[in-house]
């Protein structure tokens, strides 16, 4: 082989096709049981596509972005859209003016209304950090009352920390829109694959240059001496394209990097649907954060069963059945993440990638985007 890749995830895949396509031969070693990495789905019981590691919408507002992923499969327009349950009923995630008419009076939701245009001309949103600062206290009180019934909450069980200890940019990942529209994404592509997203991948990894290996954890074949990377007790001459978590592959000599997990509960119902959107966040109640309905993502639908998943937030532990999603982004993992890269900058033949190698939040546009470039440079 030429090249070899540590992970079959979004990166890793679209970096193999690339360099499958430049006349090299790429082998891909992944740990897990399947291609796809997080993206992986299948048709469950129900009869319908569900996404084992939580739902995946691709949504970009760059075209070659777009262009690239239908090179690989039909897709399908997917404009999804999410509701809170708060107080007792659901509202719309991005918090929009349909939010303030659910929860305040006529004559004080149309005062807040107007005091949010107002304060921020010509804008379409804010994020809950600007909204908790401002000098108009209407405001600040609507953004104390999101942030009590929603934003604290939810940021506390899926980071399990106070929201203080958080980066803001988790914060703002939502933020809080000054109009009716409705929508969790403001990207003109939002879509889903029509044959699932594992099809998907099949496509993108056929090529006869290209070879994969499941169920194999590359730390028991390639190794680190010197400076050099060695595969099988040789040392290696073609390029590592690493798309695993950093820390893993020095063998915590620094300690580890902190991640949050998801495990999920699945539940097949006898009805054609479980809930009113695709996505509903659950940020008061205890242990799960939000309820995936499967019926509602656009599917060809074999009965009258739905497929639903609760998400519960955990540490991430290595050894335990769980995937490291989010990392955690603190100023002091932040700073040991950059201790790990400074010790594999030196590293021959070695790229770091991906959103577990970049120790990054990642959506599928951006892993794409910073796969591409890392295409670019090779």
């Amino acid at each position: 082989m030429d090249d070899l890749i540590i992970g079959c995830g979004l990166t890793g895949s679209v970096i193999a096709r690339h360099l499958a396509e430049q006349g090299r031969t790429v082998e891909i070693w992944e740990r897990r049981g399947h291609i796809g990495g997080n993206m992986f789905d299948e048709v469950d019981e129900s009869g319908l596509y569900v996404h084992r590691y939580g739902p995946h919408v691709f949504h970009t507002y760059k075209e070659h972005l777009r262009a690239y992923m239908l090179r690989f499969g039909q897709w399908v327009d997917f404009p999804i859209t999410c509701r809170v349950r708060m107080l007792g009923r659901e509202t719309p995630s991005p918090f929009n003016f349909q939010t303030i008419d659910d929860y305040y009076p006529k004559d004080e939701a149309s005062a807040l209304k107007a005091a949010l245009l107002q304060a921020y001309p010509g804008r379409e949103t804010a994020t809950i950090v600007e909204l908790l600062q401002s000098s108009v206290p209407l405001i600040r009180q609507y953004a104390d009352f999101l942030f009590e019934h929603d934003y604290s909450l939810y940021t506390a069980k899926q980071w399990g920390v106070s929201p203080r200890e958080i980066d803001p940019s988790v914060l703002a990942r939502v933020p809080v829109r000054f109009s009716y529209k409705d929508g969790y994404f403001d990207d003109p592509c939002q879509m889903v694959p029509v044959e699932g997203y594992t099809n998907w991948f099949r496509s993108l990894l056929d090529h006869p240059k290209i070879s994969v290996t499941l169920n194999l954890d590359a730390r028991t074949r390639l190794a680190l001496r010197d400076g050099e990377l060695w595969v099988d007790g040789r040392q290696f001459e073609g390029r590592v394209i690493y798309t695993g978590a950093v820390d893993e592959l020095l063998g915590q000599c620094l300690g580890p990097l902190p991640y949050r997990s998801l495990r999920f509960e699945w539940q097949t119902k006898e009805e054609r649907h479980f809930q009113s959107a695709a996505l509903v966040a659950y940020p008061e109640v205890e242990g799960f954060t939000r309820i995936t309905d499967y019926s509602r993502f656009p599917q060809p639908r074999l009965g009258g069963k739905t497929s639903i998943a609760y998400e519960y937030p955990l540490m991430y532990r290595e050894g335990q059945k769980v995937e490291p999603y989010y990392p955690l982004l603190t100023e002091e993992s932040q700073n040991l993440h950059k201790r790990y890269m400074e010790m594999l900058r030196p590293v021959r033949g070695l790229i770091l990638c991906g959103r577990l190698a970049n120790f990054q939040y990642y959506n599928m546009d951006a892993a794409l985007e910073n796969a591409l470039q890392v295409c670019q440079r090779l």
